[in-house]
């Protein structure tokens, strides 16, 4: 046994079903009435073109205000135009051309205030126009005149509301002259419906290929811009993963010597007292529970094929080594060290030893053939760093790089409380300056653990 389940379209209030073809009826009377009725003499005006267009962009900039008013220009224009129009094709008195041109003058305007009522204007423009012309030279419906304001009307209002409007717009056009011509012909031997409805048709048909371009490209530009966010989110969690991993061995480091020392510290006094002995057994033990925390978050952190480096790591010692390199690899650069060299926190040399790699690979991508200047400034308060690299000058093309080099080195100044700027110099290079703080109980610290080490 088969069953067969069929839905009626029913009433609010349950009463007798409504077939499809009533609700589709219903669906279009209301449409109809949203589009064309309802608000239809709300205030819209017509905004003014972005000022950063392609057209608006390329003009000097004492006419880029100016030229925002482009639109308006051109449909008081179309207006000019089809006052002439009428004056010269309508039939009648030259009174009669000149208001029914008028009249047609005033529903374009209409469209830079009130679309709809401009719509509605121009087809009460054209039956005007149609009883005060010549009966019998005049073409029928649509004098000349009323031909153009109907026309520019259609488009201009088009351009401005949905494709969904235009259609209406277009049918109602089409009832209008199919009447006109069927029950009111007048003695006219030529009548012009069906070639206007042909042209406006061509028009409607372009101005909805160019909303449904503009809708796609307002999407693809919605899209890059969350594709451009997200992009930005993961280079900096990719940034801040590298960096967690590589302050790994910094504090281990730092958390060993700490087990060892208070491992050690009991046996360097003679009796100890039980008390002095348990504080430093506590201490040992929260730095291994530490350590073991540390590690265990770290893996956490790690890719699945991340394998730890077995050389510890770099630190401002380390920089000859690393401007050697960088000199076989086709980049002049030149040193300077100013103020009193002194130990550093680890964490600060790894990140100053970073930048500077970071910042002389960004040199190496973006400016082949060009020379830098490294400066490594001890100060009182922290330590500076500045790095200058001039135009390309090379035969090879720059590469663009993944993006990760500024936002990497911005990471890292910013986990130390540090200031960075980055940006182009007068001469076509680039300029990467950066102080990191440092007090100066972290310098002796760290001073104290080198001596210790």
């Amino acid at each position: 046994m088969t069953e067969t389940t069929q839905t009626q379209m029913r009433q609010p209030g349950g009463g007798r079903p409504r077939s499809p073809e009533f609700q589709l009826a219903m669906d279009v009377s209301r449409g109809l009435r949203q589009d064309l009725f309802h608000d239809a003499f709300a205030l819209r005006p017509l905004p003014r073109t972005r000022a950063d267009g392609p057209v608006v962009r390329s003009l000097p900039p004492a006419l880029r205000e100016r030229a925002t008013l482009l639109p308006h220009a051109l449909v008081v224009l179309a207006g000019v135009i089809t006052l002439l129009i009428s004056l010269a094709g309508n039939g009648g008195g030259d009174l009669a051309q000149f208001l029914t041109g008028l009249m047609g003058m005033g529903a374009i305007l209409l469209t830079l205030l009130r679309p709809v009522v401009a719509f509605w204007s121009s087809l009460a423009v054209a039956l005007v126009t149609a009883q005060f012309g010549n009966w019998w030279d005049s073409e029928w419906p649509w004098a000349p005149g009323a031909f153009a304001t109907q026309l520019v009307v259609l488009t201009v209002v088009a351009m401005r509301t949905r494709p969904r409007t235009a259609g209406w717009m277009w049918a109602i056009t089409a009832a209008y002259g199919l009447v006109s011509e069927g029950f009111f012909p007048g003695g006219h031997d030529y009548t012009n419906t069906m070639p206007f409805l042909f042209v406006s048709a061509l028009v409607l048909l372009v101005v909805t290929v160019w909303h449904v371009r503009r809708e796609a490209a307002q999407k693809v530009t919605a899209q890059q811009t969350v594709t451009a966010h997200e992009r930005s989110k993961r280079t900096l969690l990719e940034e801040r993963t590298t960096i967690a991993r590589e302050l790994h061995d910094v504090v281990a480091h730092h958390m060993s010597v700490v087990a060892i020392q208070a491992e050690a510290a009991p046996y360097r006094v003679e009796n100890p007292p039980p008390e002095l002995e348990y504080a430093f057994k506590v201490i040992r033990e929260n730095a291994v529970i530490a350590l073991s925390e540390l590690r265990r978050v770290l893996g956490v952190v790690r890719a699945e094929d991340y394998e730890a480096p077995d050389a510890p790591q770099p630190r401002l010692a380390d920089l000859n080594r690393l401007l050697e390199n960088v000199r076989d690899a086709g980049l002049g650069v030149d040193s300077t060290v100013t103020g009193a060299v002194r130990e550093l926190p680890q964490g600060v040399e790894l990140s100053a030893y970073r930048i500077v790699q970071e910042a002389l690979s960004n040199s190496l991508r973006h400016a082949p053939g060009a020379s830098a200047k490294v400066e490594v400034s001890y100060v009182l308060g922290g330590l500076g760093l500045r790095v200058v690299n001039g135009p390309a000058t090379g035969l090879v093309k720059p590469s663009p790089g993944a993006g990760h080099g500024v936002t990497g080195m911005r990471e890292r100044v910013s986990m130390l409380d540090g200031e960075m700027t980055a940006e182009a110099t007068d001469d076509g290079g680039y300029e990467v300056a950066v102080f990191l703080p440092v007090s100066s109980a972290a310098a002796s610290t760290a001073s104290a653990e080198e001596d210790t080490a």
